[in-house]
C-alpha cells in the first residue's frame, strides 16, 4: 500500500529501530509510547483488519503471537506485558495496517 507508513517502514523507506525481524514480521518501538516500554509487532503483509485476514495471514498472526512469547524477555517484558490490537476507527486504529501493541516495563493499571 503506497501511503501506508508501516509498509514504508517495512520497505526501509522510513528508518526505524528494529528489535526483531524475520520474513513475516518486524518489531519496532512505538513513537508515541503509552507505557515505559511500548513495541509494535507488524506483519510484513499488508491487511488492516482481523476480519480481512485470509488463511495465510491468519497463520502469520499466529506465528507473530508465538514469536512474541519467545522474545518478550529480550524486550524487557519478562515481568509481564499487555497485548492490544486496535480495530477500526472506533477501536482506536490510527494506521490501517494490522499491528499488535506490546506494553510493559512497569506495572500497568487496570484496563
Amino acid at each position: 500500500m503506497e501511503n501506508c507508513i508501516f509498509c514504508k517502514i517495512i520497505a526501509g523507506e522510513i528508518p526505524s529501530q528494529r528489535f526483531y525481524e524475520d520474513d513475516e514480521i518486524i518489531v519496532i518501538k512505538d513513537i508515541e509510547p503509552k507505557a515505559k516500554l511500548h513495541y509494535l509487532c507488524i506483519p510484513k503483509q499488508h491487511f488492516a483488519l482481523l476480519s480481512e485476514m485470509n488463511g495465510e495471514q491468519a497463520e502469520i498472526v499466529k506465528r507473530l503471537f508465538e514469536k512474541v512469547g519467545k522474545i518478550a524477555p529480550q524486550l524487557g517484558l519478562g515481568e509481564g506485558y499487555r497485548v492490544i490490537i486496535n480495530q477500526g476507527e472506533n477501536g482506536g486504529q490510527t494506521v490501517r495496517h494490522l499491528h499488535v501493541h506490546l506494553l510493559g516495563g512497569e506495572k500497568l493499571g487496570d484496563f
